[in-house]
């Protein structure tokens, strides 16, 4: 009997004691067990080009961001390829649009300029990859051709598309992202593509696009002319299989790398694309998302840098092997800490 007449008690000793926490004890082996990991490499930077400025100008939903004078372009993309990013993706803000969006296949063109100044700058230290799509171009700030009735025409767009491809390609582009969800895009771009000799240059499909409300702050960072939505052809937030669908059919026409676009509310999706795949899968941790991480942390609701580094790591372990995000060089800065 144990002191004071109450029964000894016997460890149990049927078997070792399982102890997860073992492995979380000290920083070196949380480091060495990490099942995802979140490397400079694996990020993209979105960066905005307008046409006309002597310097940059912010966007004031998205505190830190810019849209770029073309000097400032190079510093931000000689910043990426310093810090090792993955690539860099270029969006054109045109002084003057009108309703064919004639500024994207323009070789003078805001974006087009943006291109080739860019992989001047950088060479092959950085993957140079552009927007293939009209919405920042036109003046009605719809991503495709407009019929008379003002409904969108899926294939005068996808014309539009063929030769976009080609103007961007001309300029020294790397990878084009053709991402204004029509019907058949990325068969056209890569027939396009193909036939003026760039078949070298690879496609970064928008394959699950959503019509979502996460997307607001990037309709200030374009300038977007828009009076509407675009839910005849960004896909229904209610549905999922149908963004593993839009991937296969990607696939088979011809993608490289195939895209779920917003990130955070979809992480189910990028699983269920990254499991019926075989090529890379690209997420984008869109402006909605990357706004509402920096009012909660400028309010002190939250730990800035680790809300950063949780979001994009949650990313990355849902299946996403790139991730475009605006937070990719501080993200960078911040791993190599």
């Amino acid at each position: 009997m144990a002191a004071g007449g109450a029964p000894d008690i016997e460890p149990v000793t049927t078997g070792p004691v399982i102890r997860p926490r073992r492995l979380r004890r000290t920083p070196s082996l949380r480091r060495m067990v990490a099942e995802t990991s979140l490397e400079a490499r694996q990020l993209v930077l979105p960066l905005f080009i307008r046409e006309g400025l002597s310097e940059p100008r912010p966007v004031s939903s998205m505190p830190g961001v810019v849209q770029h004078s073309r000097s400032s372009l190079l510093r931000a993309a000689a910043e990426a390829a310093e810090l090792g990013l993955g690539g860099v993706m270029l969006f054109g803000i045109p002084e003057h649009k009108d309703a064919v969006g004639s500024g994207a296949i323009d070789p003078a063109g805001v974006l087009n300029l943006a291109i080739t100044d860019v992989v001047a700058e950088v060479g092959d230290g950085l993957t140079v990859m552009s927007d293939l799509c009209l919405d920042e171009f036109t003046d009605h700030g719809h991503c495709g051709l407009l019929t008379v009735d003002g409904q969108v025409d899926n294939d005068r767009t996808l014309e539009a598309y063929a030769r976009m491809a080609v103007a961007q390609a001309s300029a020294g582009v790397d990878m084009v992202g053709p991402s204004g969800m029509m019907d058949g895009q990325v068969e056209v771009v890569r027939s396009a593509l193909d036939s003026v000799e760039h078949a070298d240059v690879s496609i970064l499909a928008y394959s699950a696009k959503y019509a979502s409300a996460y997307f607001g702050p990037f309709r200030e960072a374009v300038d977007s002319s828009l009076d509407g939505d675009r839910r005849t052809y960004q896909q229904d937030p209610a549905n999922a299989l149908e963004g593993v669908r839009e991937a296969l059919l990607d696939i088979d026409q011809g993608a490289d790398i195939v895209m779920v676009k917003p990130a955070l509310a979809y992480l189910d999706v990028i699983r269920m694309v990254r499991d019926a795949v075989d090529v890379p899968v690209a997420a984008y941790n869109v402006s909605g998302e990357y706004a509402m991480v920096e009012a909660a942390a400028a309010n002190g609701w939250i730990d800035r840098e680790a809300a950063i580094l949780e979001t994009l790591t949650s990313i990355r372990r849902a299946g996403a092997d790139v991730v475009l995000t605006y937070w990719a060089a501080e993200a960078a800065r911040l791993l190599a800490r």
